[in-house]
């Protein structure tokens, strides 16, 4: 059993590797090496070869005899993923990116042996026309970040207990146990202002002080980790590069209830973050911080994982509480809520990864330095997976209150390939559009549902103008069929008649009066269904329909698609003049299309047309175009 005076030697011993690279420390005489090699390890980097990567640098820095010199680390997302693999060498923070296995030999020959930044191997944006190196702080993507929920992504090695002791990990749990009372914890939570970042933005505090006042002879603290929304993975990459984390907030959340036990519910689609997750709990019992009388105090507490199969119902609080209990995950009838009756009966509170991994940090600086961050309803910060049509793709944690054109243009890098941006999914198939005249909305719980969508767990799919918005609603609205656990009737039929509505609209074969169906079909929906996944589901559709409504007559009036993305609504034409004559168009045509003599124009046969594309895209002459 780990005693706080043993705890605070580990952070000691640990504590000066790990400053060089958490904060800005230069010293390498402090921490024994020369340099510190930081991998990603997180899914994205993985899975573009950063395990090679680690492999082969090893070998080169055995070769060379710098073992002593040379630390490497493993660690989770740095956040830049559309540049991975990434590698940062420290003290220079030098950042490698899109690194190859047949770079590592010359980046260990010329910087770790011979102390020679490779600069043509940097992310350009750390390298200045004069040729400085800066720090990867003072660029466009991370400058206007501020890391809380992602303070140790990118940072440590997730899989060393001791590194996140180092950080001042478990001293929120150790302060708790020693000097607070459960009235004091909540008290802290109600003052700091932290809502949930799972998608609805309840106040944690106020969830933690009705479980509390529930009386039960046993009580649950459970985790969610069932990240389902297409394109985000905020959660995933904490897990995977801050486990330790959300096992300290947990057992916090378990004192503060009164609860000895608590579940992980995580994708096990997310295989990195359960098998990181497995060994921090390991890790945790072994050193005393899960389990019997921690820190010498009557406090027990213990955690256990349970995978999901990838429901994306099971991201609301009641189906997967339902789905951990065995069963088919369904969601239940409130009230009664969670907190009075919940997992197995039981007063129960429910957080996602990130509001958890926010409390350790709230617990130590106190609740007046989290709620000097964001706005007035909504305190601290955001994490964002910022993906689709966007220059940097990747992970972002901003301060609420940050406006999305902030988001794309600066710390996105803009549109890329000189294209406008047209519109802004958040919330995923929950959420709405924002259109480019609301880019300066500052970005908060308020704003976002003020506009039609909502925060949710943080998913923001960048649209640029080459994006069909009924066939974006369309495409939300396939995944809802699908994810629909059918318990209700409002969301089993509605979600499928609504689909089937709107692929009338992008096959042109809907009338006026069937927008009006739509409309109506979803405030039914909205009104009647069980779930928020049925109540939210027509929101792509209704925020859609509001702001693009010219696309939706144009679809059903007009018959046309004026991004020209549907189908069913495309036409390829050759146009005589421009038209050499090459017949390329023709011999690379999969159905045989396309006619024509050699150096005289051709024509397409729209009956055979399967409007695959390929001819425009191989044209040279710009003579084919699309109507």
């Amino acid at each position: 059993m780990l005693s706080i005076e043993e705890l605070n030697k580990i952070r000691a011993k640990k504590k000066d590797i790990v400053a060089m690279r958490h904060y800005g420390d230069k010293s390498t005489k402090k921490c024994g090496y020369k340099y510190q090699v930081l991998v990603c390890g997180g899914t994205g980097c993985t899975s573009s070869g950063s395990k090679k990567i680690i492999e082969t640098l090893e070998a080169e820095i055995k070769k060379n005899g710098l073992e002593k010199d040379v630390h490497i680390v493993r660690t989770g997302c740095f956040g830049l993923c559309s540049l991975g693999p990434i590698m940062i060498v420290y003290p220079e923070g030098s950042f490698y990116a899109r690194v190859t296995v047949e770079e590592i030999p010359k980046i260990v020959e010329q910087h770790l042996k011979n102390g020679k930044v490779v600069k043509e191997m940097l992310y350009e944006q750390t390298v200045k026309e004069d040729g400085t190196v800066i720090s990867l702080d003072e660029t466009d993507f991370y400058r206007k970040q501020l890391r809380v929920a992602l303070r140790n992504c990118g940072v440590i090695d997730p899989e060393d207990i001791e590194e996140y002791i180092a950080t001042g990990g478990y001293q929120a749990l150790a302060k708790v146990l020693t000097s607070m009372k459960p009235d004091d914890v909540i008290d802290t939570l109600l003052k700091s202002g932290l809502r949930g970042r799972g998608g609805g933005g309840f106040p944690t505090g106020r969830k933690w002080a009705f479980a509390k006042a529930s009386v039960d002879d046993q009580k649950y603290v459970c985790c969610n980790a069932d990240e389902g929304d297409p394109g985000a993975f905020m959660d995933r990459s904490i897990l995977e590069g801050d486990p330790h984390t959300i096992l300290e907030a947990m057992a916090i959340a378990g004192y503060t209830i009164g609860a000895d036990k608590g579940y992980i519910y995580v994708r096990a689609e997310y295989p990195v973050a359960v098998d990181r997750l497995r060994i921090a709990i390991k890790q945790a019992k072994e050193y005393g911080l899960l389990g019997s009388g921690i820190f010498g105090t009557e406090f027990s507490f213990d955690v256990e994982l349970r995978l999901g199969a990838g429901a994306f119902v099971c991201g609301e609080e009641t189906a997967l509480m339902t789905s951990i209990e065995g069963h088919r995950g369904e969601p239940r009838p409130r009230p009664p809520f969670p907190a009075v009756k919940g997992l197995f009966g039981k007063p129960t509170i429910l957080n996602n990864v990130e509001t958890y991994a926010n409390i350790p940090q709230i617990i130590l600086n106190g609740p007046e330095w989290f709620s000097g961050m964001g706005t007035e309803t909504s305190k601290g910060t955001k994490v964002f997976a910022l993906g689709g049509k966007i220059t940097n793709v990747g992970l972002v944690e901003v301060p609420m209150g940050t406006t999305l054109r902030e988001i794309v243009e600066e710390i996105g890098g803009g549109v890329p390939n000189g294209k406008k941006f047209k519109a802004a999914q958040t919330g995923g198939p929950s959420g709405g559009c924002i259109p480019a005249c609301h880019m300066d909305v500052p970005i908060d719980y308020e704003n976002l549902i003020a506009l039609g969508s909502m925060m949710g767990s943080g998913g923001l799919i960048i649209m640029d103008e080459d994006t069909c918005m009924v066939d974006i609603a369309k495409f939300f609205l396939e995944f809802t069929v699908d994810e629909s656990c059918g318990k209700c009737t409002p969301c089993r039929i509605g979600t499928r008649r609504l689909y089937q509505f709107i692929d009338k609209v992008t096959k042109g074969e809907a009338e006026m009066e069937d927008v009006d169906k739509i409309k109506e079909l979803c405030a039914h929906m909205k009104s009647t269904s069980l779930c928020a996944l049925g109540q939210s589901t027509p929101n792509p559709v209704i925020s859609t329909m509001h702001y693009f409504e010219d696309e939706y007559i144009a679809h059903v009036k007009d018959k046309t698609c004026p991004s020209g993305v549907c189908k069913d609504l495309l036409k390829y034409q050759i146009l005589p003049d421009k038209c050499k004559g090459c017949t390329l168009c023709a011999r690379n045509c999969p159905v045989d299309a396309i006619s024509g003599a050699p150096k005289k124009p051709h024509v397409i046969d729209r009956k055979k047309c399967i409007k695959c594309g390929l001819c425009m895209r191989n044209c040279k002459f710009d003579a084919i175009v699309k109507k």
